[in-house]
């Protein structure tokens, strides 16, 4: 599995607008065959800053992600929006049992 926390700092003028244009990244990518999730979570202790963090099955899954319309999109619109480069780290993990 291939997780990614993609850090934003958005334009606090602009947040609402970039919260509605966001919302068709989201749906689009849960709907991708390779995704196991896919959220925007607020930080609470820095104003202005979300994580989208993605589970993907695998890298081909990745690959196919960064490569759909819908993330193209959002990559063309996002400078508009963001106040700081965006912050991408990915890991190789797998689930646990408890």
């Amino acid at each position: 599995m291939i997780i990614i926390h993609a850090n934003m700092k958005v334009n606090r003028e602009l947040e609402s607008e970039f919260l509605e244009t966001v919302q068709d990244l989201i749906a689009s990518s849960r709907a991708e065959a390779g995704n196991v999730s896919y959220k925007l979570l607020k930080d609470t202790e820095e104003n202005d800053t979300y994580v989208m963090v993605e589970q993907w099955k695998d890298q081909d899954a990745v690959g196919a992600h960064n490569a759909s319309s819908h993330f193209q999109a959002f990559v063309a619109q996002a400078p508009k929006y963001l106040t700081a480069p965006l912050d991408v780290q990915a890991f190789a993990g797998q689930p646990i049992s408890k």
